[in-house]
């Protein structure tokens, strides 16, 4: 069974919304200009690229993927070792983007994260993202029994 673990919009959130922004306009452009289908792929890009983490419970194995364009998965798959470690890490991401008038408008995400680390305590890749402490706590316990792993 693999699961899929939706992590992170590749270019934030305002620039996930610019770009679904180019997107639209170029798909409505096309009709009267074929040019705008640069707008169309540009947009879809950056509106839709993603990253996440499959896990794969039956081969015991993970992958970090970048979802380019939102379906198309490009990543390594990793095998697990038993040595390995899973953690939890507060994260705190604040994206800053700049309106009419100079004005910043900063939009931040705080959520917490599993972390898969190696035998020497060394971060190899996000696991899973939670909104709140103790959820990560939880789910911690559910991924270790599962992947037959520590935790930290």
């Amino acid at each position: 069974m693999i699961t899929n673990n939706r992590l992170d919009k590749s270019f934030g959130t305002i620039g996930s919304s610019a770009g679904v922004f180019v997107f639209i306009a170029g798909v409505i452009l096309t009709c009267l200009y074929f040019s705008a289908i640069i707008l169309v792929l540009t947009g879809a890009f950056v509106g839709f690229t993603t990253s996440s983490a499959l896990i794969d419970y039956g081969k015991k194995r993970v992958k970090f993927s970048n979802n380019l364009f939102g379906f198309l998965r490009i990543g390594k798959w990793m095998p697990l070792d038993p040595s390995m470690k899973i953690g939890i890490r507060e994260s705190n991401q604040t994206y800053r983007a700049y309106g009419r008038g100079n004005q910043a408008l900063d939009v931040t995400q705080h959520d917490f994260r599993l972390i898969l680390y190696d035998s020497a305590k060394k971060e190899i890749m996000p696991v899973k993202k939670m909104k709140s402490l103790d959820a990560a706590r939880i789910e911690l316990e559910i991924e270790c029994k599962r992947l037959g792993l520590g935790s930290i």
